[in-house]
């Protein structure tokens, strides 16, 4: 598995693909291959005639771990992604983000606009900029001794997951305590580049895009009918809007 290191953090990546660049950057307790290989992004987005580049996120998958929450602001971890591009050689690319990865995302899209061809937000709407999304109270259930002692149903979800994905829960709960920040709606709005907000229906998590889309000049909103905050990431809706919306870009 191919890495580098962003000062003493290293982050592990695939790199796959000829084209123009798409980096994808994956949602919290999650890695690259369960957020975009096995939901079939990385043989979609081959298919349309693109490179196709994703990181583990420091604390997740095969990327360094770390404990301490400060370790993960967004800022920081947006300039894991800026890193990634320049460890590549890839001067300009387009870049997709679900959940805590749409907020890393836009925060990348934000600080260095010269490097962001467009932007895709999967899994967050208003959310990035009212700062309500996953609760902190997950951290606890991370921490808590087993599954069995955490009662919460969203911290169930999450322990569970991370149970089965055999990640580091501690930290994954640093992550999650330092990894909340927003921007204001006046950030969000010199967002300038083209911005497409993909939430499925049935998501509760993300808030509403169509609010996002009104702060955010010149984005625009996908729909994912039917679709909760986990089932939308693989759906066929997602990756076809994604698709098109990429061919406008080009």
């Amino acid at each position: 598995m191919p890495s580098f290191h962003n000062g003493s953090v290293e982050i592990a990546y695939l790199d796959e693909g000829e084209g123009l660049p798409i980096v994808l950057v994956h949602g919290f307790a999650s890695t690259k291959e369960v957020n975009w290989v096995n939901p079939g992004w990385f043989s979609t987005l081959k298919r349309a005639g693109r490179r196709v580049i994703a990181l583990d996120d420091r604390g997740h998958g095969q990327s360094s771990k770390l404990y301490d929450p400060a370790e993960y602001h967004t800022t920081l971890m947006a300039e894991d992604v800026r890193a990634l591009m320049d460890h590549l050689g890839i001067g300009r690319a387009d870049v997709m983000g679900y959940s805590m990865g749409a907020r890393i995302t836009a925060f990348l899209a934000l600080a260095h606009p010269e490097r962001v061809r467009a932007a895709i937000l999967g899994g967050l709407g208003i959310h990035l900029i009212d700062g309500v999304g996953l609760p902190e109270s997950i951290a606890d259930a991370l921490e808590a001794p087993s599954l069995d002692d955490v009662t919460d149903p969203q911290g169930r979800t999450f322990r569970a997951f991370a149970d089965q994905t055999k990640s580091d829960r501690r930290a994954l709960a640093a992550c999650i305590r330092g990894s909340r920040q927003v921007l204001t709606r006046e950030q969000a709005g010199a967002i300038s580049q083209p911005v497409l907000i993909a939430i499925g229906t049935n998501d509760v998590v993300s808030g509403s895009g169509h609010e996002l889309a009104a702060v955010i000049p010149g984005s625009r909103v996908l729909d994912i009918p039917n679709r909760d905050h986990m089932l939308a990431v693989g759906d066929r809706v997602y990756k076809d809007g994604v698709v098109n919306f990429l061919e406008e870009q080009a």
